[in-house]
């Protein structure tokens, strides 16, 4: 465990970081939102790893987990900036992004990113539940017009969550930067080949949000494994037994 120092001045936080040594390609895990690198899925990818003598990657993004700064100051671009500084320190060459909900869309953006150089370039993608463009598509097009005006005036709304005790606060910072980083318009070029892993009974990232990422990924390097009984979560078993495997066989790829 180690953290590192991202931003400068009232912009500085402390990013918790955890590395375990191995052969590459590494693999690099992004939580969720609200969630952090001691999740199950996590958990069970690190110890999947530490038995094949994988490399990988965890930290957590400021103001989750073991990270400092404070959550209401989150944005998606605050967090991708953790992510690329996280990456540009011990990344290594062609890392396996695995992102759960949320990071999924920042593995995407941080794979578009490092596109453009073949040696930081990702080597693949597995995206469970990805949520790219929550803030908009998610949260911010479903929410009432009670709600919109609650963030426009109060700059925040508390959200009840199946996950947590507490609500969520959402921030007007969190969904006006959000809009910087829309993908879904679009095509997506990541330069990596892309397994989705989506649960037909997702309540907060329905099949259909999925699969419209899908449709702008290009087709030849896309695999999607859908789960007809499956949820938000995917943290059974049966789903870590199928997260294990999309990550071995993307490494495997990575490697050759």
């Amino acid at each position: 465990m180690e953290t590192i120092q991202v931003g400068e001045g009232a912009a500085a936080r402390s990013i918790a970081v955890e590395s375990r040594a191995g052969t590459g390609p590494g693999i690099v895990w992004f939580g969720g939102f609200r969630s952090d690198m001691r999740a199950t899925k996590a958990e069970a990818l690190d110890a999947w790893a530490a038995g094949t003598g994988r490399a990988m990657l965890r930290f957590d993004y400021s103001g989750h987990g073991e990270s400092g700064g404070d959550f209401l100051d989150g944005t998606i671009s605050r967090w991708l900036e953790e992510a690329l500084a996280v990456l540009a320190r011990h990344g290594g060459e062609r890392p396996v992004l695995v992102g759960s909900s949320m990071g999924g869309w920042i593995a995407l953006l941080a794979a578009l990113a490092l596109a453009p150089d073949p040696r930081r370039r990702a080597g693949g993608l597995v995206l469970v539940a990805p949520a790219a463009d929550f803030t908009e598509r998610l949260m911010w097009d479903r929410f009432t017009p009670e709600i919109r005006d609650a963030i426009e005036t109060q700059g925040l709304t508390l959200r009840p969550s199946l996950y947590a005790d507490e609500p969520y606060p959402i921030t007007r910072g969190l969904i006006e930067d959000g809009r910087r980083h829309l993908l879904l318009d679009a095509p997506v070029e990541p330069g990596c080949p892309v397994h989705v892993i989506q649960g037909l009974r997702d309540p907060d990232v329905p099949w259909e949000h999925a699969m419209r990422l899908v449709e702008r990924l290009p087709g030849e390097d896309v695999q999607v494994t859908l789960i007809g009984d499956g949820d938000h979560r995917l943290s059974r078993p049966q789903d870590i037994d199928r997260l294990v495997k999309a990550v071995g066989e993307a490494v495997g790829r990575a490697a050759g």
